[in-house]
């Protein structure tokens, strides 16, 4: 059946003003008309969205799904239901599942996995090094033959810079994204909490931000060297986003992206050793948060992206220093987002359409959503009048463990339309 969208806003990436408009989908889910003062046809199901906004369906490029392999954290199936649940209909997921998809094999493997489980689009990223183990090659030519998004080794970082090297120069020759994890082993260690006063106040041991930015300015160095397209992933330091700006400025072929996390939390909010806090990169400090925020907006940082990355209650019910690094993202980000800066008119939803939506798309070659007669329907219904609160039973998520628990949050996603 037609669905009728009546009396709405849409939201869009070029513009901060909001239209109003109704849209009718058709029954084969593609827009078939948009524009104010529509009348609905007789045979459509007509859905009064007054003060509602449409919104186009987001894309997060840091998924981590579990399956296969730890299908008891989270499942394609679930993975998608949270992904809808969070106004995201598209994604790019990480290849750390058992065994690494490291290989053309298991990256079709992956994909017929996904295409039985799943509604949303799922992208399947491979491995830089066989296993991630960073000691050598993965298989880049039948991975290339498979169409993979990226080529990434995760949470872990290739140590070997002349190992680095030749991932590079291998993905340049197919054509293929080079996505880093940037962290010096070296440095992190045992480290489970940013290095500065909260860590000594806590007791805990320390990552200091130079992990992070040492590893950023070395993969550009090596992109510069072979002309490879490099993306970063978590960039969480004043020191990173200046890295990037100047290699940017130097034509680097460079883009990376930012957690709502990172943009919305720092050290300061970690008590009572509560390990829903403990994410990979940790929280920094306020001037931290304030210089990603300023990194968004001036376009030095990209995309926003989440690094859902799913673990038990019981897992995460451990001591802070034992726990796993990780919470998860795609059902809370939009609403984090914009209680924390589009309601307040830190930025609209123009930009984060642009940051959460078009560019994530754009940076792995898809085009970006638009509410357009003719386009596939795929936007969410928000209401900013709602209020979502963050409880495991509103979670759709296997594993409700984000920071933001017990939060009440303005605005709310009402429905998510896909086709």
């Amino acid at each position: 059946m037609a669905r009728f969208f009546s009396q709405t806003r849409i939201a869009r990436s070029d513009s901060s003003e909001l239209q109003d408009a109704s849209v009718l989908v058709n029954d084969e889910g593609v827009i078939e008309r948009v524009g104010p003062g529509l009348d609905a046809p007789e045979d459509a199901e007509v859905l009064d969205c007054s003060g509602m906004i449409l919104v186009p369906g987001m894309f997060d490029l840091h998924v981590h799904a579990r399956e296969p392999g730890a299908e008891h954290k989270e499942t394609l199936s679930t993975c998608a239901e949270a992904a809808l649940h969070g106004g995201v209909t598209g994604m790019v997921l990480m290849p750390d599942t058992s065994p690494p998809v490291d290989t053309g094999n298991l990256v079709k493997s992956l994909q017929d996995l996904i295409s039985e489980s799943s509604p949303v689009q799922m992208l399947v990223s491979g491995c830089l090094t066989k296993k991630r183990e960073g000691t050598e090659l993965a298989g880049f030519f039948g991975m290339a033959n498979r169409d993979v998004a990226m080529l990434t080794d995760s949470d872990r970082t290739i140590p070997c810079p002349d190992l680095l090297r030749r991932c590079m120069e291998y993905a340049k020759d197919f054509d293929l994204l080079v996505t880093s994890h940037c962290d010096t082993p070296a440095l992190t260690k045992g480290g489970a909490i940013n290095e500065g006063h909260v860590s000594y106040r806590l007791g805990l041991p320390g990552i200091p931000a130079i992990s992070q930015e040492i590893a950023i300015d070395r993969d550009i160095r090596v992109a510069q060297q072979t002309g490879a397209r490099l993306h970063l992933q978590q960039i969480s330091t004043a020191n990173a986003v200046k890295a990037v700006g100047c290699a940017k400025e130097a034509g680097t072929s460079v883009t990376c992206e930012v957690s709502p996390h990172h943009l919305l939390l720092s050290e300061e909010e970690i008590e009572d050793y509560n390990t829903h806090f403990k994410l990979d990169p940790p929280l920094r400090l306020p001037r931290d948060v304030e210089a990603l925020v300023a990194g968004l907006l001036d376009d030095t940082i990209d995309a926003i992206a989440t690094n859902h990355a799913p673990h038990t209650e019981f897992e995460k019910s451990s001591d802070f220093g034992s726990a796993p690094f990780g919470v998860t993202g795609l059902e809370t980000a939009v609403l984090a987002l914009y209680d924390g800066f589009v309601r307040k008119g830190v930025f609209g939803w123009d930009l984060l359409i642009r940051k959460y939506s078009d560019q994530p798309r754009a940076i792995v070659g898809l085009p970006a959503v638009r509410i357009e007669e003719g386009q596939r329907a795929e936007f969410f219904l928000f209401d900013p009048e709602g209020e979502t609160e963050i409880t495991p039973d509103s979670m759709k998520t296997k594993s409700p463990v984000t920071p933001f628990l017990g939060r009440t949050f303005s605005g709310a996603i009402r429905e998510t339309v896909l086709g």
